[in-house]
């Protein structure tokens, strides 16, 4: 079935949208919240969360044209706010690997004006992305989006872990020049 008719289902709320969804695109909502939560049956639940966030916002947002990203982005979402609540005291060690290697180039956090700057941050981040080449940019994404492991972004762009790493590190010194270019200091 495709998107659309996935999001028209949704619309006239239908139930079975949500079968739907799940077929096409459930493999892969587990499959990344796995990757964040790092244990299965807590991704299955975030899977269903998934499904029911996008029940409760179509409509009145209809993600036609990126529905799988609008998926993506609320189960990573859902699964960073498991991997917060699980590890208040104790940090997930993927989360806080990708964590401190990302955090390293970001502006540090700062209350009121990080709420006002986040979204220019964001921009400014974009920018620097579709700036790089599409395979560094992938990298780069697979990693720090997806939170995908050196060796299945390896796997995936038919390169060695050591090239993943250099892509990475030279990526985030190339973003951390970015930014201090356009005024964020890390």
């Amino acid at each position: 079935m495709k998107d659309g008719e996935i999001i028209d289902l949704f619309l006239l709320r239908d139930e079975s949208a949500i079968a739907a969804t799940a077929d096409k695109y459930g493999k892969m909502i587990a499959a990344l919240s796995e990757r964040i939560v790092g244990d299965r049956q807590t991704a299955l639940e975030c899977e269903n969360d998934v499904y029911l966030k996008a029940w409760n916002s179509i409509p009145p947002l209809e993600p036609r044209e990126n529905f799988f990203a609008f998926l993506a982005k609320i189960a990573r979402n859902l699964s960073l706010d498991r991997v917060r609540l699980a590890s208040r005291e104790k940090r997930n060690a993927a989360v806080a690997e990708l964590s401190d290697e990302i955090e390293s180039v970001l502006p540090a956090q700062g209350g009121v004006e990080e709420t006002v700057d986040g979204k220019e941050l964001s921009r400014v981040i974009s920018d620097y992305l579709r700036g790089i080449s599409a395979e560094k940019r992938n990298v780069f994404i697979r990693r720090y989006w997806y939170a995908d492991s050196l060796s299945e972004i390896a796997e995936r762009f038919s390169m060695s872990e050591g090239k993943v790493k250099t892509t990475l590190y030279r990526t985030r010194a190339g973003l951390a020049e970015h930014l201090k270019k356009e005024g964020y200091e890390p």
